[in-house]
């Protein structure tokens, strides 16, 4: 490494974030990067550890170690390269990934870890500053059809890399904007959609065709597709939210958060909202379930709407500060988080279980919950067993409740049934170590098979399915059409 003592001399320096009262007024991103020499410095504290314990944390396998030594060289256009060997989209993941490479940064044990998720924004922003970012279309085809049915992030991968193998690539999007969840489902604040569109068009450049309003299962015919196509490889994410089953849960006020996400997104895009459905927090006292990214998400989108008030009520109990003694480095650490939406106005509560939903004339107007022990564990499994805490019911007047609670796997109704696909134990798409569904040529990748997981897992599965549809066809001695 460029210095080998980097990381004794150098503190951890994080973006700079505008505070909270300037970016509660906007839905912008609003972090700021390091300078370039401040970079360099965060390049430098990486250690030469020898195994690279980051690579193994990181989903796609992202060359680590190298880049950020790129980086302290100052040799961006070469970090550029290494990090684009593994990873199609690190504008995405430099923003979105919670960085498991950082929980298995070696400096982690004991220190703060190498910024490595800030390093790998930096290069890639500095890229598209510099114009160094240019289309770079196959030099020759093979004249094999591919369709991509979904364009989030394990759809796009698995186009742009089936793309730059010479394949005549068509991407099926059945919303109005392409990106999937990357457009729709995360935040505006957390991942501008000018973002996405700026690679999206560089795909274009590159020769991908994206075709919009394109639902698969509903108005394209799946039939018609395998016809038309050599092999089919389905990205469409694991949609199914999973909800609360309790009285009162037909109530006016109770929502999915995707729901709410996905329509304010539309909002700010200037896209079709139903006036009919429409959801806002402004003047309203919000109550989350659900202790994940996507509550966080709901928690950060209800304060910049307006909201009297938001609280956030988890299932599970409260993560310790720490890494227990079963949650070793470089495992991934389960401790207390914060989010940048937490800052911005939000009380968080553990152990809570929601009992039921009142209200008046069909209005929600009450949750009503009680605590849970976790204390007890089973004696079969070792888990942690839910109790309820005697007499410590508790009532919330509220005027929204969403619902983060996870998902539960794809969508089976429309696409799913009318390939004729089959689905393994959990209710996921069924796929060989290739990625290939039951049906022959017929592939899947992302949350549809590996269920609801982070963006860098499903441009894993996305890469990984454009290998399985490029060695299936070259057994299958596909002639060009």
């Amino acid at each position: 490494m460029g210095e080998v003592k980097g990381f004794l001399k150098y503190n951890r320096e994080e973006y700079t974030k505008q505070s909270v009262e300037a970016r509660l007024a906007h839905w912008d991103e609003f972090t700021e990067l390091p300078a370039e020499k401040d970079m360099q410095k965060q390049g430098a504290r990486c250690m030469d550890c020898g195994i690279p314990f980051c690579q193994w944390g990181c989903p796609v396998g992202n060359i680590i170690p190298s880049w950020n030594d790129l980086v302290f060289k100052g040799q961006w256009k070469d970090a550029l390269e290494r990090l684009h060997k593994t990873n199609n989209f690190p504008e995405f993941t430099g923003r979105v990934c919670p960085a498991p490479c950082e929980n298995s940064c070696t400096l982690s044990i004991n220190a703060p870890a190498v910024t490595i998720k800030n390093i790998e924004l930096a290069i890639i922003e500095r890229a598209y500053a510099d114009g160094a970012l240019k289309a770079e279309p196959p030099k020759s085809r093979l004249g094999l059809k591919v369709a991509v049915v979904g364009s989030g992030p394990s759809g796009l991968a698995c186009a742009d890399q089936l793309n730059k193998k010479g394949y005549k690539v068509t991407v099926y999007e059945k919303n109005e904007y392409v990106g999937g969840i990357l457009t729709l489902g995360i935040p505006n604040y957390k991942l501008e959609k000018g973002v996405v569109s700026r690679r999206v068009q560089r795909m274009e450049h590159e020769g991908v065709v994206f075709k919009t309003d394109a639902h698969v299962g509903v108005n394209v015919d799946p039939g018609e597709l395998k016809k038309q196509h050599d092999a089919v490889v389905l990205c469409g994410g694991a949609e199914q939210p999973r909800d609360i089953q309790v009285p009162g849960r037909e109530l006016k006020g109770i929502y999915f958060a995707m729901d709410y996400l996905t329509q304010q997104t539309r909002r700010i895009l200037g896209g079709r909202v139903d006036p009919r459905a429409e959801i806002s927090a402004k003047g309203k006292r919000v109550v989350v379930l659900g202790g994940g990214d996507t509550g966080a998400d709901c928690v950060g989108t209800a304060n910049r709407q307006g909201a009297l008030w938001v609280k956030q009520f988890e299932l599970m109990p409260k993560p310790p500060l720490e890494r227990a003694a079963d949650n070793p480095w470089p495992h991934w650490a389960f401790i207390y988080r914060t989010a940048t939406s937490h800052e911005e106005g939000c009380e968080r509560d553990y152990g809570i279980a929601t009992q039921r939903f009142t209200g008046e004339g069909g209005q929600l107007k009450t949750l009503h919950a009680v605590r849970l022990d976790w204390s007890e564990k089973d004696p079969a499994t070792g888990r942690p067993r839910m109790k309820e805490i005697s007499g410590s019911g508790f009532e919330v007047e509220c005027d929204l409740v969403f619902l983060a609670l996870g998902f539960l796997g794809p969508v089976k109704a429309g696409l799913l049934e009318k390939f004729g696909v089959e689905l393994d134990a959990r209710g996921n798409v069924k796929a060989d170590t290739n990625k290939m569904t039951t049906l022959p040529g017929v592939f899947t990748a992302g949350d549809m098979t590996r269920g609801q997981s982070l963006v860098v897992w499903a441009i894993h599965e996305g890469r990984a399915a454009a290998e399985g549809v490029h060695a299936w066809l070259a057994q299958s001695n596909k002639q060009e059409r």
